[in-house]
């Protein structure tokens, strides 16, 4: 296969990686992912309705990183 891009979308990759054949399969799966993942909440949502404005920030939190786990380790911490 071959894929044909502006030259301005191989500079910056280039600038990057020597592999980028392997940047771009990377950015292809992730699209992907993606896209799949948005399927899914959206037949998650169809099922059993929306998400509630509490599910949304706890998702957020743990996508971001900030659980909340490191305060409740600390407040266990002797």
């Amino acid at each position: 296969m071959t894929v044909t891009l502006p030259t301005e979308q191989v500079v910056e990759p280039t600038k990057l990686t020597d592999n980028v054949s392997g940047y771009v399969a990377e950015a292809v799966a992730r699209r992907i992912r993606h896209r799949l993942l948005g399927q899914e909440l959206h037949r998650y949502e169809e099922e059993h309705g929306a998400f509630t404005e509490e599910e949304l920030a706890a998702a957020h939190a743990r996508i971001s990183g900030n659980s909340g786990l490191e305060n409740s380790r600390r407040s266990h911490t002797v």
